[in-house]
């Protein structure tokens, strides 16, 4: 889990540097849920990427389980699982990309500068 840490520390100054802090909120919400799940379900994290252009930011994250996330009913009264079910919510739009021995996961969400 201090690969999740850092990661989210990581997202935070790349909002900080690129003065979008303020309104990214959902987007430390979601890297936090990709990257937990990354470490959680799918075998642990190889790369996370952070993107903006045109007002849209993208977070990705790649891990080594070729298996995609599964959007699952919400349950507010159950502890856990609930991660996809937030970014399905919170991103304008998420998806998985396989690839070799492993897949991306990704989410876009509008930040106009």
């Amino acid at each position: 889990m201090e690969a999740c840490s850092r990661g989210i520390t990581w997202v935070r100054q790349a909002l900080t540097d690129w003065g979008l802090l303020d309104r990214g909120q959902d987007a430390l919400l979601i890297a936090a849920e990709l990257l937990s799940n990354a470490a959680k379900h799918a075998g642990g994290i190889r790369r996370l990427t952070l993107t903006h252009h045109d007002g849209l930011l993208q977070i990705t994250v790649t891990d080594p389980s070729p298996d995609p996330p599964r959007l699952r009913a919400h349950r507010p009264e159950s502890v856990g699982g609930h991660g996809i079910f937030l970014v399905d919510r919170l991103a304008q739009q998420w998806g998985t990309r396989p690839h070799g021995r492993g897949k991306t996961v990704w989410a876009t969400l509008s930040l106009p500068p």
